[in-house]
């Protein structure tokens, strides 16, 4: 500890060395001096480069500030480009340098405040150069993008919805050459989208590098990212405009009429896969180029630039996901799932950083909401089967539309077989009641599981329309009708491989059983008129028993001409059933009546109808008019 008396001591020796010594040198060898001359003067106790700074330090600061102020200033206001004159730009990114590096070398001596009024005004005048070195950063963008415009390369051809590039490489003659010797750039079709633009000329790129490299040092990185995403940001908002997609709020999609939505999804598709493929890589490698060796800055400037657009892709995807789940939405809502589901890694790849792990989390959440609208659509389809009404029987027992309609829509479906099984084994849907699935179903993947749910209500809801039907019969023939359409479509799509062989077999049984039913409700009954006990029986029962036939098989001949058997195979099928049932008794009944000696004579009188004429009855059955498949 030094006492007052000897810090007054030092205090003045170093007052003298300091008056007497022309420069910094002949001070310290004053100090020198008075160290040899007594201890209590060790140079120890009398330096003050630790406390103090030498007020020649501010004039240093201020003769060097005077002469970059002079420089950077007439830069400040000069009217036109700077970077339009090379020598200019070196020079002012020259004084700028100096800045940076004044600044830098005297901040810690901040503490003094003749130092500090310095640096505050070195900072006023960075700032002034910053401002300066943005507006021509921005003017360079500007006019590369003029010089070298992207959009001009790549637009939509609405008539065919086709994507092309304006290529100006001569391909086989086909670019035509005005008068002047100008060149006619040709559409070249985009196909597999595995293109990056360098959507500025290299010159003005090292431009740009030379001025962000500057801006970053001086603490400005968040300035220069902005500079650089607002005029990037205009140009993927003009070319997501010139793919056709529009600018809709959430609520304007949510009340578009689904036809023009239809066709705004198309739009969509091609826009964002444009987007992931071609547009944010370019941009991607534009930023890595311009702030190369600046990671930070070439990130936060790819985000900023790509957020707006991506956010405007994204929001379309989510106002379709949230709204109506109508079934006949499905197939454009697998296409939307598909597109994002195949453009994942692209979203990966291109928004790797830390700015935009938002904007890639956001891109998975509204694919996986497309996924879980699929699944409600279907929830909603489940419920437009149990509410359809059986009130009104379909003539001639035919195919009904709801079975058309299910059924096609079913196979139409599973023509997405992959895509279903991914969305439906991503979570469990919501708990039904499977109790009467069988055990193969319920061990089988998810969309298994859900597709023979929908055929189980589809069946149930076929039952109680059955049974609308006054006739037993007729109802038996709406169900052959419906179940052999049902088993046709499952066979004949991928419904098959999803439903499974087991299920194919059972409800073909089950169409042999109404058919069974059918033939026991209604021809079993004449077959039975026929029957003849053994033994002798008298000619009144033959003859009774004849005209009762008669009158059934015409009865039944007239009735079953009207109904509709809406597949050949099967209405072939239901004749030949008939046929195999009925001739047989038929033929006998015949033989036995004309052996009796009392009908013989009168034979002609009490036959109304030969073999071949039951046989030609029966041909003309199940002719009501079919179904359309």
């Amino acid at each position: 500890m030094v006492d007052n008396g000897e810090e007054k001591l030092l205090a003045m020796a170093r007052h003298i060395a300091k008056t007497m010594g022309r420069n910094e040198s002949m001070a310290d060898d004053i100090l020198q001096i008075f160290s040899n001359f007594d201890a209590r003067f060790s140079l120890d106790k009398l330096s003050d480069k630790s406390d103090e700074v030498d007020p020649r330090s501010s004039v240093a600061v201020q003769r060097s500030l005077k002469s970059l102020d002079r420089r950077i200033s007439q830069y400040l206001a000069a009217d036109h480009p700077i970077w339009a004159d090379s020598a200019d730009s070196a020079a002012f990114l020259d004084a700028i340098d100096e800045l940076i590096a004044t600044i830098r070398d005297w901040t810690p001596m901040a503490r003094d405040k003749s130092v500090g009024t310095y640096l505050a005004r070195a900072d006023d005048l960075m700032q002034q150069a910053m401002f300066r070195v943005s507006e021509e950063f921005r003017s360079l963008m500007e006019r590369g993008g003029e010089s070298f415009e992207l959009t001009r390369h790549f637009r939509n051809r609405e008539s065919t919805g086709e994507f092309f590039f304006d290529s100006e490489e001569d391909e086989e003659g086909a670019e035509g050459i005005l008068g002047d010797g100008l060149q006619i750039p040709v559409a070249q079709p985009v196909t597999d989208y595995n293109v990056v633009i360098d959507a500025l000329p290299s010159g003005t790129i090292s431009d740009l590098h030379d001025i962000a490299k500057r801006m970053v040092a001086a603490g400005y990185e968040k300035e220069c990212s902005h500079a650089f995403s607002s005029c990037r940001r205009e140009f993927l908002e003009e070319s997501l405009s010139r793919l056709g997609l529009q600018k809709l709020s959430i609520d304007e999609v949510q009340k578009m009429q689904w036809q023009d939505m239809e066709e705004e999804i198309e739009r969509w598709m091609k826009a964002i896969t444009v987007s992931l493929r071609i547009l944010f890589p370019s941009e991607r490698r534009l930023c890595e180029r311009v702030f190369v060796g600046l990671s930070s800055a070439a990130d936060l400037s790819f985000m900023e630039v790509c957020r707006g657009s991506t956010i405007q892709l994204l929001n379309f995807a989510d106002a379709v996901a949230i709204g109506s789940r109508a079934p006949e939405r499905l197939f454009k809502i697998l296409d939307m799932f598909e597109t994002l589901r195949d453009l994942m890694l692209d979203f990966d790849s291109v928004f790797s950083d830390q700015y935009c792990l938002l904007l890639r989390n956001e891109a998975i959440a509204i694919w996986k909401r497309l996924g879980g609208t699929i699944k409600g659509i279907f929830m909603e389809l489940e419920n437009l089967i149990r509410r359809d009404p059986a009130k009104t029987p379909v003539p001639g027992g035919g195919l009904h539309p709801i079975t058309r309609y299910v059924m096609n829509y079913l196979k139409a479906a599973c023509k997405s077989r992959q895509t279903l099984e991914q969305i439906f084994e991503e979570a469990a849907l919501p708990s039904k009641d499977y109790t009467k699935l069988d055990d193969r179903a319920t061990a089988s993947s998810s969309l298994s599981v859900q597709m023979d749910w929908i055929m189980e209500l589809l069946e149930s809801n076929l039952e109680a329309k059955s049974k609308i039907y006054n006739d037993l019969s007729l109802s038996s023939v709406f169900l052959m009708n419906n179940g052999r359409y049902i088993v046709q479509k499952v066979k004949d799509s991928e419904l098959g491989s999803v439903l499974g062989d087991d299920w194919i077999r059972k409800h073909s049984v089950k169409n042999r059983q109404y058919l069974g039913n059918f033939l026991k409700s209604s021809w079993s009954k004449v077959v039975g008129v026929l029957k003849i006990d053994s033994g002798s029986i008298a000619p009144a029962v033959m003859k009774e028993k004849l005209k009762s036939f008669n009158i059934q098989f015409e009865e039944l001949c007239q009735t079953q001409s009207t109904w509709v058997i809406s597949e050949n195979q099967l209405r072939e099928e239901a004749k030949i059933s008939v046929t195999k049932i009925l001739m047989p008794a038929y033929q006998n009944f015949i033989e036995r009546y004309q052996s009796l000696p009392e009908l013989s004579k009168r034979t002609d009188r009490h036959l109304m109808y030969t073999a071949k004429d039951v046989e030609a009855q029966i041909t003309q059955l199940f002719q009501g008019g079919g179904g359309r498949r």
